[in-house]
């Protein structure tokens, strides 16, 4: 709950919210029974960020930088880079799965 609501403040604050379809794919991977109309809702408030040549090959770089050191996968070193490219910050309820240094977060820990 606390979490919806910080999503909402940041929207109400004009804020673009967005996400990664590799995000996306996470939650809907982690869903409950239940949660799937609220979690559709929320989506629903935020634009989606593509997913190109340019975000895969940033990606490849992340894990080459990262792998061996700090476990990163694919789909965090995806994510990432989709930040990266995005100009965007962020957030995440897990830094230590994001060990770069060329992008902004925002933990909502």
């Amino acid at each position: 709950m606390l979490r919806t609501l910080f999503v909402l403040s940041i929207n109400q604050a004009r804020h673009t919210l967005c996400f990664s379809p590799i995000t996306k794919a996470e939650i809907y991977h982690g869903l409950r029974a239940g949660q799937e109309e609220r979690t559709a809702q929320l989506f629903a408030e935020m634009g989606c960020l593509d997913i190109d040549e340019q975000i895969g090959q940033k990606a490849g770089e992340y894990l080459r930088s990262f792998h061996k050191s700090h476990g990163t996968q694919l789909a965090d070193a995806l994510i990432a880079a989709t930040a990266f490219h995005a100009k965007a910050v962020l957030f995440t309820l897990n830094r230590r799965h994001y060990p770069m240094t060329d992008i902004q977060f925002h933990d909502i820990t």
